[in-house]
């Protein structure tokens, strides 16, 4: 199989991806596979964690990156360069800077470049009231089987405190 980076070399390293039930296959030769940063998994072990994340920046479209200008954060005074060389960014400032050249390599790694949030469960307050002032109810009557020695209620009332204790958690 030939490299699909290339073109011209015989693929031995093979990534698949799985991103929000996408999957996407790729087959490089060893030099294409190092120079994207899908090196051997044993090498160099001097690991960086910067390198990884710059890794997500290599599949930016050339047409997003501008040849002629090069663009920088007037706070920090980063380039893009410096930014994907690093993997970090240089202040909260550059995000904005460089919102344009971010935003395709969000998508890519999380499927989608805005937050959309978790929705809050709604809890009905009369529901969980009820519930535990059952409870202290119970635990009353518990403590009172316990003190009659009468084992088999006290048992049955533990029980029932369990079931509700759930019910309570999960509202």
């Amino acid at each position: 199989m030939v490299c699909q980076n290339c073109g011209k070399k015989e693929a031995t390293t093979h990534i698949k991806r799985v991103v929000n039930g996408n999957e996407t296959k790729l087959n490089l030769c060893a030099d294409c596979a190092e120079s994207m940063g899908y090196g051997d998994l044993f090498s160099g072990f001097g690991f960086n964690m910067s390198n990884i994340f710059s890794n997500f920046f290599y599949d930016i479209p050339l047409a997003v990156l501008p040849i002629s200008k090069t663009v920088v954060c007037e706070k920090c005074k980063s380039t893009f360069d410096e930014i994907i060389k690093s993997g970090m960014m240089g202040c909260p400032e550059c995000y904005d800077v460089f919102s344009d050249r971010l935003i395709p390599s969000i998508q890519r790694i999380h499927g989608k470049a805005v937050y959309a949030g978790k929705s809050a469960v709604s809890v009905n307050t009369d529901d969980s009231k009820t519930n535990i002032d059952k409870i202290e109810s119970l635990k009353k009557e518990l403590e009172d089987a316990v003190q009659e020695q009468n084992f088999e209620r006290a048992a049955t009332l533990r029980d029932e405190i369990k079931l509700l204790e759930g019910e309570a958690a999960n509202l």
